[in-house]
């Protein structure tokens, strides 16, 4: 596991990935179109931070363009690849459709067959906690039915973990899907609730709250996700000899595949997060109260027990402590 392409890498979750992947002298290529769905700077500021490193080289490439894509795996010849890249956010989805297809369809067909000709030795990629869309019985685990999602994004994800199934099926590729839950924490997206929340603050600005403030998140510190994907890595999965077709376990399979759900396991509403936003920075709120927006579900809590199981994975960052974190990041980076 010598040599390692991790997608997404000037994202947040891949920027922290590559990161510790460099310390532990791992060999990574990053891989990135660095759209403009958010600040570029950010992202180009991300890189910045890890662009030296002599056992890092940064690649600029779309994964939906699958001739190029193929000369890097090529080129290249990994032992492991961490899929992140992807086009994320429940809202945009209702806005641009297709660059959901692009990306999350497209592109991930074209990670599939990289790892098919290459001979990938382990597939990490990441799927979502909106997958569970209508399911209402908490915690969520990788062991329920998944079938109604209520955003294209989350379709998308559902199809990712499919299409990544037959492809383990067929060929015989090892595959570890990733369903993370609310990642947050230093460099975090700006399209994410707590950092839009943290501007409006400083900035003395209105903020809008759906829900009326009663949606619940497990809101996961980005260190405890990068943890329990290092802990993944070397975790190979292996055909689960008790899959029985006659009651088909959604979680593991008679295919070299796996599902985990990577989350705090302990969800909080959001006006927890306002009042602990609000204590660090020293500033009121001033909020707009909203009904339920289309596309979001009310509440998520993830089911850890499997990947405490067969990896250790324990979170261990309190979101008061997280919160801090990214507070003063935040004033670092932008005032």
């Amino acid at each position: 596991m010598n040599k390692i392409l991790v997608t997404g890498a000037a994202g947040f979750i891949g920027f922290h990935l590559c990161k510790e992947l460099i310390k532990q002298d791992y060999t990574v290529v990053g891989l990135d179109n660095i759209n403009d769905y958010y600040d570029t700077n950010l992202k180009v500021s991300r890189l910045k931070q890890i662009e030296d490193f002599h056992n890092f080289k940064f690649v600029k490439l779309n994964i939906a363009e699958r001739e190029s894509l193929s000369e890097i795996f090529s080129g290249e010849q990994f032992d492991v690849v961490v899929h992140l890249a992807a086009q994320p956010g429940v809202r945009y989805s209702l806005v641009n459709p297709y660059a959901y297809v692009e990306s999350n369809i497209s592109g991930f067909l074209n990670i599939l067959e990289g790892c098919r000709n290459h001979h990938i030795e382990h597939l990490v990629y990441a799927s979502s906690s909106s997958i569970y869309g209508a399911n209402t019985k908490m915690p969520f685990s990788v062991h329920q039915n998944v079938d109604h999602p209520v955003s294209l994004y989350a379709a998308t994800k559902k199809s990712n973990e499919l299409m990544a199934h037959a492809y383990s099926h067929l060929y015989g590729i090892p595959i570890t899907g990733l369903r993370f839950f609310t990642v947050y924490g230093p460099w975090g997206r700006p399209d994410m609730a707590y950092y839009s929340f943290t501007r409006a603050i400083f900035e003395d600005k209105p903020m809008d709250v759906f829900n009326y403030g009663r949606m619940k998140r497990d809101f996961t510190y980005i260190d405890d996700i990068v943890d329990g994907v290092m802990r993944v890595l070397p975790k190979i999965p292996v055909p689960n000899p008790k899959w029985n077709g006659a009651d088909p376990d959604p979680g593991t399979s008679y295919a070299p595949y796996r599902l985990y759900n990577i989350g705090n396991n302990n969800p909080v509403e959001l006006m927890f997060v306002i009042n602990i936003l609000e204590q660090c920075i020293g500033k009121k709120a001033k909020m707009n109260m909203l009904p339920m927006q289309s596309g979001d579900v009310t509440a998520t809590f993830a089911d850890i027990d499997d990947l405490r199981d067969d990896v250790g994975f324990e979170p261990s960052t309190p979101i008061e402590k997280g919160l801090g974190n990214f507070v003063d990041w935040y004033k670092s980076y932008h005032l």
